[in-house]
């Protein structure tokens, strides 16, 4: 994906009273958090907003060009309205190039695995890996393809291949993707259930009498 440049303002009013009055203009207002902890107001137009970050990740780096300052960010959180999910509010965290960084890369599986044509389930333990990185290396999202999956086979984080630049922080041996086969789960239960129907019930009577 090809970098997100968001153009935006400096923003010197605060408070309810101009937040709506920016909305009413189609204007978004936010805010972006420095690492140090400081925070800058801006506002943004709403609409090129919205399509700008319609397939991006919670680790996609966008650009927000602040009145021919560059910011490299993360989208961290967007208020929106209860009723109708419209955004009211975003909040940045700027990323700073040169400087390793920590962030949940979501995953996304892909393709049909052998084990469940044959019968068995795909089970997908996590949903995202946690690693560290400079941000030039940090991926978006991680593809996993569990088309050669087969029955009682398992992909794990170790398997993942995530480049030279990348260190994992979730373990190595933490389970992706698994297909459990289901009929030899239902082989095992078989003798159990056999052996359960030759035991004779249990006469209450002759017990209480016991």
């Amino acid at each position: 994906m090809s970098q997100i440049v968001l153009k935006a303002r400096n923003r010197s009013a605060n408070g309810s009273a101009a937040a709506r009055r920016l909305r009413r203009e189609g204007r978004l207002p936010g805010v972006i958090y420095g690492r140090a902890g400081q925070a800058k107001a801006i506002d943004l137009d709403a609409l090129e907003f919205v399509n700008g970050i319609k397939n991006i990740t919670d680790t996609t780096i966008v650009t927000v060009d602040i009145e021919g300052e560059a910011l490299n960010a993360f989208v961290k959180n967007t208020q929106r309205t209860i009723q109708d999910g419209k955004i009211q509010h975003v909040d940045f965290y700027e990323v700073e190039a040169g400087v390793l960084l920590r962030a949940k890369v979501k995953l996304f599986i892909q393709g049909n695995p052998v084990g469940v044509r044959d019968g068995g389930t795909l089970e997908v333990p996590i949903r995202d890996v946690e690693v560290e990185c400079l941000p030039k290396d940090l991926p978006e999202r991680i593809l996993v393809d569990v088309s050669e999956l087969k029955a009682n086979q398992s992909i794990y984080v170790r398997d993942l291949g995530l480049g030279e630049g990348v260190r994992t922080i979730t373990g190595g041996e933490q389970v992706v993707a698994v297909v459990k086969f289901a009929k030899a789960a239902e082989a095992e239960a078989a003798p159990a259930e056999a052996a359960a129907a030759e035991t004779p019930p249990v006469d209450a009577k002759a017990k209480a009498k016991a």
